[in-house]
C-alpha cells in the first residue's frame, strides 16, 4: 500500500442525512481525515505546493441541533459525575468532528508514513486475482511544518487513538478517458493507530477485479506510442468508520493520483541469456528456445502462469504487422527486488508472402529489413501481442486484456563483423575492358572470374539445416589498408554450402564455394593499383588484398527459401607473384609474318606468335596495345584482340604490329635500322613492351599504373623453313662460286609467306677465316625473295686475287667452304624502303669453275 492509497482511508467523508428538525433534507459532511488537493505522484512526492498552504476540502456542516431539557428531579453525585464525564466526550466528540476537522486533514496528509513491503500475487481467479498486500502506517509529527496543526492533530489522534473501517470496494477510475473503470478491489476490515509513533502492519489479502477491457487497451496503447504525457487516476470508495465503540458513519472517499510520463513505469530492461533456433518436428516449422532475465526493483512478489502470445514484425506500412510465430512461457516466479527468469517457447510455420514480397516503392522486403538491422548489429523492433486463441487454463479476463494490447520489443542484434573465418579465390580468371563498352557499361571495367572458397563461422544459436543456393556481392578491395578498386558482382552466382560440426571452442562452421564469372573490378586509385602490379613482378611473397564485402545470399531453410541482403564479410586473398626468371620462360616465338600495309616509313604486319604463360593465372584480353622499345625509343606497337590466354604455352595467338621507327624520332629511325640489321644477322637482340595511356580504351587509372612498368623479353625469332636448327636462324642459306665467270648466287629464305621482298641494292664481302677478303659483290639490279627459299640471280663478283681468301677459294675449287659475309643491303617491301646492314658468319659456300 503507497502513502496515497493510504489517504483513501483518511480521506474527506461525506454522511447521511441528518434528523435535524429544522431541514429535513439537508447533508452533514463530516472531515474526519480529509484529503489535500494536493496531488500525491508516483513517486510519492507532492505537487510542489508548499504544505502549510494546502487547500482541504473543507466540510458543510448542516445547522443541527440537539435539544436537552433538564429536569428538576434532584442528582446523585456518581450520577452527577458520570453525567459530567459523558457530557465532556459528547463535548469532545463535537470539538473534534465539526470545529478541527482542517486542521486534522492537514497533520494527516503530512504525518502519515506508508511503507509498502511486500506485494503478493496469490492466485489468479475467473474474475481477476487475489493479491496479499504487506504495509507498515504511522504517524510522525516531526513531518508537520505548522506548530499549531502540529499540536491539534496530535490531540485529535491521541483521543480518538484508533479508527477502524468495515470492508470496503475501492473502484479506480481514468477521468481523462470518459471516467472508464480501471479496475475495482475489495479490502477487507482494517484498525489504524493514530496515535504519534505508532506502528500500524498491514497484512491482508484483497480480491482485484479488472475493468473495462477498452480503457486499458487505450491507456497502454497511448503508453507505447508515447502520447502519454501523464496519467490520472481516481480512486472511489465508500468507507464506514468507527473509533474504539463510537460509530463515524459512513463516507463517500475519493482520491487522485497523477504519474508524469518520466514516473510511470516502463518495460524493464531485460538480457536474453538464451537463444536457440533448430528445426522443428513437422516440415516447414522451426523451434525458437529463449531465455530472459530481467531485475525486478519493486516490493512485488507473484506467478505468472503459462500465458500465449503472438509474435509480429512489421510490414511495409507503419500500420502493418505480420504474424510470424506463436510463443508460450513457462510459468514465472516474480520475486520482490530479484532477479526473473522467464523461458519462452516459439514456433515458427512457414513464412508469410507479405513478409517475403517486395513493398511498393522499395526494393527490399519486411523480413529484409528487419535481417538488415540484426545483422548490422541494430536493435530490430518485434511485436507481442496476447493470443487470441489461448490455451483452456488462461482466465478470459486476462485473454481479453493481453490480446488488446501490442508490445513493441526491441529483439537485440548481433553484428556479424568477424564471421567469415577465411576467404580465398582459386582459378582465378582476368579479362580486360571491351573497348566498344559505353563507359557506365559493366563490359567497360577488368573482369575478374574465380572460385571463391568461404569459411563462415555459424553463430551458436543457429541449430537448422542451411544450404546456400546463390551469392552475389559488392566489395572494396584493399592493399595495406587503401583502397585500390571495387568489386561488383550483380547476378547471382550459383553456390553450394557444407555444415561442419563444433571443433573445439571455434563452434560450427559453414563452408561456402562459388564460381563467379565475370566479376567487375572497377580500379579506383591507380597509386594502389601500381604498387600491386610492382609487388607481383619483382615481390617473392603473396600479395594479400583485403576485401570488404557487402553479400546478398540466398539460402534454403526448411521454411523455405530466404534472401539475406548485404551481410558483412570481410576477408584477405593472397595473390601469388610472378615465379622467379617467369620472364625468361615467356620464349616469345614467331611462326608466321603477313603483310597488311606499308608506307614509306612503316609497315604494318601480323603475325602468329608463340608463348609461355608462367602464371596461374587466365585472362581474356578483347584489345590491348603497347609500344615497343629498344634502347628507350619507340619504334612501333603491338595489339592483341580476342586473346585468350592460357596457362603454360600458347600457340598461334594473332598479334597486330606496326614497324614505325620515326614514332622515337631520327634516334628511332637509327636504332630501329640497327635492330632490324642485327636481327636479320640472327643476333641475340631483345625488345621491351610498355603499356601507354591508351593501352586500354577508358582505363585511364589502370593504364596510367601500368605505363610505370615495362618488359623486356628476346625477339621472337622467325620460324624459318629449314633442316636443323642452325639452318631456321639464316635467311641466307648457302652460296655458290662460279669461278671462270666470277659470278655467285645465293639461297635465301625469306620470313614472309605471303608478301615478296625486293633487295634493290646489294653491295657485300665475303670473307674467309672472318677477316681474310674473298671477293667483292656490287649490284644496284633490284631483285626479288619471294616467300620461302629462292635463289638469287647471277651477281658479279670481284675476287680479290693474290688474298689469303682467293687462295682458299682456288682450293675449294669442286668442293666447300665455310665463309663470312658482310653486306649493306636496300630492302623494299610495298612502299616501305630501308637500308640495313648484315652479317653472316659459317655460310656454306660451294665453289664451281
Amino acid at each position: 500500500m503507497s502513502e496515497e492509497g493510504a489517504s483513501l482511508l483518511l480521506s474527506p467523508a461525506t454522511k447521511g442525512k441528518s434528523k435535524s428538525h429544522e431541514q429535513n433534507d439537508s447533508s452533514e459532511s463530516t472531515p474526519l481525515l480529509s484529503n489535500s488537493s494536493d496531488t500525491p505522484r508516483y513517486d510519492g512526492e507532492d505537487d510542489g505546493h508548499d504544505r502549510d498552504d494546502a487547500v482541504s476540502i473543507r466540510s458543510q456542516p448542516a445547522a443541527t441541533a440537539v435539544a436537552s431539557r433538564p429536569t428538576k428531579k434532584s442528582w446523585r453525585w456518581p450520577s452527577f459525575i458520570a453525567m459530567g464525564i459523558l457530557g465532556a466526550l459528547v463535548i469532545t466528540i463535537i470539538v473534534l468532528a465539526f470545529i478541527v476537522p482542517e486542521a486534522v486533514q492537514e497533520y494527516a496528509q503530512q504525518a502519515a508514513v506508508v511503507e509498502p513491503t511486500n506485494l503478493a500475487l496469490e492466485s489468479i481467479t475467473t474474475n481477476g486475482v487475489r493479491a496479499r498486500i504487506q504495509a507498515k502506517f504511522h504517524l510522525d509529527g516531526t513531518r508537520v511544518a505548522n506548530d499549531h496543526v502540529r499540536r491539534v492533530g496530535r490531540a485529535t489522534t491521541w483521543v480518538a487513538y484508533q479508527l477502524e473501517s468495515a470492508e470496503t470496494k475501492v473502484d479506480v477510475r481514468l477521468p481523462e478517458y470518459d471516467n472508464v473503470l480501471l479496475g475495482s478491489a475489495i479490502i477487507p476490515p482494517l484498525v489504524v493507530n493514530l496515535r504519534d509513533g505508532d506502528m500500524t502492519t498491514f497484512d491482508f489479502v484483497t480480491e482485484i477485479t479488472p475493468g473495462d477491457v477498452d480503457g486499458i487497451r487505450t491507456i497502454a496503447n497511448d503508453w507505447l506510442e508515447g502520447r502519454l504525457e501523464k496519467l490520472r487516476l481516481d480512486g472511489v470508495a465508500d468507507i464506514s468508520l468507527k473509533s474504539g465503540i463510537i460509530p463515524l458513519g459512513t463516507h463517500s472517499v475519493s482520491d487522485s493520483l497523477v504519474f508524469e510520463a518520466n514516473k510511470i513505469p516502463a518495460i524493464p530492461k531485460y538480457n536474453i541469456t538464451r537463444f536457440n533456433v533448430e528445426d522443428g518436428p513437422m516440415n516447414g516449422s522451426m523451434l525458437a528456445d529463449v531465455s530472459l532475465t530481467a531485475f525486478n526493483e519493486y516490493p512485488v512478489e507473484l506467478d505468472i502462469p503459462e500465458l500465449a502470445f503472438e509474435i509480429l514484425v512489421p510490414g511495409c506500412a507503419m500500420s502493418d504487422s505480420i504474424l510470424v510465430a506463436e510463443a508460450a512461457t513457462s510459468e514465472v516466479h516474480v520475486y520482490p527486488r530479484a532477479d526473473v527468469e522467464a523461458n519462452v517457447k516459439a514456433v515458427i510455420r512457414e513464412l508469410p508472402d507479405s513478409l517475403t514480397h517486395v513493398c511498393p516503392d522499395s526494393t527490399s522486403s519486411p523480413l529484409d529489413n528487419l535481417l538488415r538491422q540484426y545483422m548490422h548489429g541494430e536493435p530490430a523492433t518485434f511485436f507481442v501481442r496476447g493470443s487470441q486463441n489461448p490455451d483452456g487454463d488462461t482466465p478470459k479476463w486476462i485473454a481479453d486484456i493481453l490480446s488488446s494490447v501490442t508490445v513493441p520489443v526491441p529483439f537485440p542484434g548481433r553484428s556479424l563483423d568477424g564471421l567469415i573465418r577465411n576467404f580465398s579465390l582459386t582459378d582465378v580468371h582476368f579479362s580486360l575492358p571491351n573497348p566498344d563498352a559505353d563507359p557506365e557499361d559493366p563490359d567497360s571495367n577488368p573482369k575478374v572470374s574465380g572460385t571463391i572458397l568461404v569459411t563462415a563461422g555459424l553463430p551458436s544459436e543457429m541449430n537448422f539445416g542451411i544450404d546456400v543456393t546463390h551469392i552475389r556481392a559488392t566489395a572494396d578491395v584493399l592493399h595495406k589498408s587503401r583502397k585500390m578498386g571495387e568489386l561488383s558482382v550483380r547476378e547471382w552466382q550459383n553456390a553450394n554450402s557444407t555444415r561442419v560440426e563444433d571443433k573445439g571452442d571455434e563452434g560450427a562452421e559453414l563452408l561456402i564455394q562459388s564460381r563467379v564469372i565475370d566479376a567487375p573490378l572497377n580500379v579506383t586509385d591507380g597509386v594502389v593499383f601500381g604498387e600491386v602490379v610492382q609487388a607481383l613482378i619483382f615481390g617473392t611473397a603473396p600479395v594479400r588484398l583485403h576485401v570488404n564485402a557487402l553479400v546478398d545470399i540466398q539460402v534454403h531453410t526448411t521454411l523455405g527459401n530466404l534472401t539475406l541482403k548485404e551481410v558483412p564479410a570481410e576477408g584477405k586473398i593472397p595473390v601469388k607473384p610472378l615465379p622467379k626468371g617467369a620472364f625468361g620462360s615467356i620464349d616469345p616465338k614467331v611462326g608466321s609474318l603477313r603483310v597488311l600495309d606499308t608506307t614509306s616509313d612503316s609497315i604494318t604486319l601480323q603475325a602468329l606468335v608463340n608463348v609461355t604463360n608462367p602464371t596461374p593465372y587466365t585472362a581474356h584480353i578483347p584489345y590491348a596495345n603497347v609500344h615497343v622499345l629498344n634502347n628507350g625509343s619507340v619504334l612501333g606497337s603491338a595489339t592483341v584482340e580476342n586473346l585468350d590466354l592460357l596457362q603454360g604455352p600458347n600457340s598461334n595467338i594473332l598479334v597486330t604490329a606496326k614497324w614505325n621507327p620515326p614514332m622515337g624520332g631520327d634516334r628511332g629511325r637509327k636504332i630501329g635500322r640497327n635492330l632490324l640489321s642485327q636481327y636479320l644477322s640472327g643476333w641475340n637482340t631483345s625488345i621491351t613492351v610498355k603499356p601507354h595511356r591508351h593501352s586500354i580504351p577508358g582505363q585511364r587509372i589502370i593504364c596510367d599504373a601500368l605505363s610505370a612498368f615495362n618488359l623486356t623479353v628476346a625477339a621472337p625469332r622467325l620460324d624459318l623453313p629449314g633442316d636443323t636448327p642452325e639452318e631456321r636462324a639464316h635467311f641466307i642459306r648457302d652460296a655458290t662460286f662460279h669461278f671462270f665467270s666470277s659470278t655467285a648466287t645465293f639461297t635465301l629464305v625469306s620470313p614472309l609467306q605471303h608478301n615478296t621482298l625486293y633487295l634493290d641494292f646489294v653491295n657485300a664481302t665475303a670473307l674467309y677465316n672472318h677477316s681474310e677478303p674473298i671477293g667483292q659483290i656490287l649490284y644496284d639490279l633490284p631483285f626479288s625473295a619471294p616467300p620461302g627459299k629462292s635463289v638469287t640471280p647471277r651477281l658479279p663478283v670481284s675476287w680479290s686475287i693474290g688474298s689469303v681468301g682467293y687462295g682458299a677459294v682456288e682450293r675449294a675449287i669442286g668442293g666447300k667452304l665455310k665463309l663470312d659475309a658482310y653486306a649493306n643491303v636496300d630492302m623494299r617491301l610495298g612502299n616501305w624502303k630501308e637500308s640495313l646492314w648484315y652479317e653472316g658468319k659459317g655460310i656454306g659456300a660451294s665453289v664451281k669453275l
